[in-house]
Order: C-alpha cells, then structure tokens, then sequence
C-alpha cells in the first residue's frame, strides 16, 4: 500500500527551531557577500511601458429606501433585475 506513506504527517511541521547560542556566535562572524544583479549577469530592467494612468469613474451616490416595497419596486422597474 504505497498510499499509506504519503499519509505520514511530520509532527514537527510548524513548530519554530530555535538558534542555540554557539550557533548564534558563528553567524556573527561569517561575512556577507554582496552581490550585484550585473555580478550575476541579470537585465533589471522592465519591459512593461506605461501608456496611461487614469482615476477610475466617479460613483453615483446610493440612494437611502424606507421599505422594502420601495427596494423590489426600484429592482423591478428601475434596475429590471427582478
């Protein structure tokens, strides 16, 4: 049943591992090496243009109903989606 050990569920699966102090220690002193994207031969550059930039459409204000007679005649006559 080769199922049977897709099944198997690490108990260790999110739970947080914390540094020890000698390994603290060690990160310390190690250098960090800088790298730039032309050291690693990489175009930065974007190939998307910008035609245009706009503010999207004014929205009309909502209008306050007192009944719900007045909402299903206004979806009914006005908005025909009943």
């Amino acid at each position: 049943m080769p199922w049977l050990l897709s099944c198997r569920t690490d108990l260790r699966l999110n739970q947080p591992r914390y540094a020890t102090l000698p390994n603290i220690m060690k990160a310390k002193s190690k250098v960090i090496k800088k790298v730039t994207p032309a050291d690693l031969d990489v175009d930065v550059r974007s190939d998307m243009e910008v035609l245009r930039v706009d503010e999207p459409p004014k929205r009309k204000a909502g209008v306050i109903l007192s009944s719900v007679d007045e909402l299903l005649d206004k979806l009914k006559n006005e908005a025909r989606v009943l």
